[in-house]
């Protein structure tokens, strides 16, 4: 099938996770991304796992994208990225507001290169505003959101924060900058003109907490136990998504409870939400007497959305994603190693992961050469450590 970004050229001169992945997904839907990075290589590529030296952390990220590297710091290279946005449609960077311009390559020196240029730039708080100044990493962000202690508000009897170990501020940006690129590119086609797309961190993360935002404008009173939270069986857990009246009923019919039902504690979705925790106690009766699988079957057969707790590695075999073809190879210096393929469909376009990997520096003198360096200018270019 034909990839719907076929003919879009984009620069990725973006580091770590959050303009990565935007670049990737812009890849996956067939554009041609050009990563510019450092002689050291970003950052990704010092992260493990590692085979002979290749990163699949690195490899995750970048899947389908050349390698280009040049010293930013250098005016030669500078030069060189001017000429490529001269025929580029999209570009790429989370740096901290200021420092493209320090490189002499913020928006409004581009788009007099190039007037139909989207220029995404994703950063912790904005591009402008009393903050955008700060440094951001997802941890920091979930912290500054309200993310974290509204989490923490759904685990009775605790008091600390979780600890962070994944990383959801900078996939959701990272998405979210996709999404708003491809409306850029959209309006282009409408307008001729390409724009600055400016993508926070911070807002980003706000979007997850649809009822707390709504809470601190009109606070109401808190619900008690969670309506979401793990059930015991007599060797697991079990994590039923009590959401409906409807699923609620089928609950009380898988459990053999129907009396719950006209139960004066349970009937009613406010006085149900008040006593939670006894409802989840008297489930318990009946779902530790049955293993995990047990529970999970009879609540799925009664029509109960619900799930037992997977690990990663669990969840990676799960038939259905084979059946969705979710999982895509990909090969690197080390070999090949499996990504997660976008998580949407197109029925006439393709938008899985491109096959390959590119090591550090691996398309240089091919994108030079397109450009129209002579040898001579490259081997130069190489020598004085403008390029690599």
């Amino acid at each position: 099938m034909n990839r719907p970004l076929a003919n879009i050229r984009v620069l990725d001169l973006a580091t770590t996770i959050a303009g990565p992945y935007c670049a990737r997904l812009l890849a996956d839907a067939g554009a041609e991304v050009i990563k510019i990075e450092t002689a050291e290589g970003e950052l990704m590529r010092a992260r493990p796992p590692f085979r002979a030296g290749a990163s699949t952390s690195y490899g995750q990220l970048n899947a389908g994208k050349r390698s280009l590297v040049l010293d930013l710091k250098r005016p030669e290279a500078v030069e060189i990225v001017k000429r490529l946005v001269a025929e580029a449609d999209v570009l790429v960077e989370n740096f901290r507001p200021g420092v493209m311009q320090r490189f002499g390559l913020h928006y409004d020196v581009l788009k007099a290169i190039n007037p139909r240029l989207i220029y995404t730039a994703i950063s912790g708080f904005g591009q402008t505003g009393p903050s955008s100044g700060l440094a951001a990493y997802a941890p920091a962000v979930h912290a500054s959101s309200g993310f974290d202690l509204a989490h923490l508000s759904y685990q009775p009897g605790r008091t600390r924060p979780d600890n962070c170990g994944i990383y959801t501020a900078d996939v959701l940006t990272g998405t979210y900058a996709f999404g708003a690129t491809m409306t850029a590119l959209f309006q282009r086609t409408v307008t001729g003109r390409g724009q600055m797309v400016d993508v926070s961190m911070l807002e980003s993360m706000l979007t997850l907490t649809l009822g707390e935002v709504q809470a601190a404008q009109f606070p109401t009173p808190p619900p008690g136990r969670p309506m979401f939270g793990p059930v015991a069986t007599s060797n697991g857990w079990v994590m039923p998504a009590v959401a409906s009246e409807r699923s609620f009923q089928n609950l009380a019919a898988a459990a053999g409870r129907p009396d719950w039902i006209t139960d004066p504690r349970f009937a009613v979705y406010a006085d149900r939400r008040a006593n939670w925790g006894q409802l989840v106690d008297e489930l318990e009766v009946w779902s530790t007497k049955l293993t995990t699988p047990e529970v999970e079957a009879a609540l799925n057969a009664a029509g109960v959305p619900c799930s037992s707790y997977r690990t990663v590695e669990e969840a990676l075999a799960d038939p259905q994603l084979e059946h969705r073809a979710a999982l895509a190879e990909v090969q690197d210096a080390g070999g090949t190693f499996k990504v997660i393929n976008p998580p949407f469909r197109l029925s006439e376009g393709d938008t899985s992961v491109r096959n390959f990997a590119a090591a550090l520096g691996e398309h240089s003198r091919d994108v030079l050469t397109e450009l129209g360096y002579s040898p001579a200018a490259i081997d130069a270019l190489f020598a004085a450590g403008t390029a690599a």
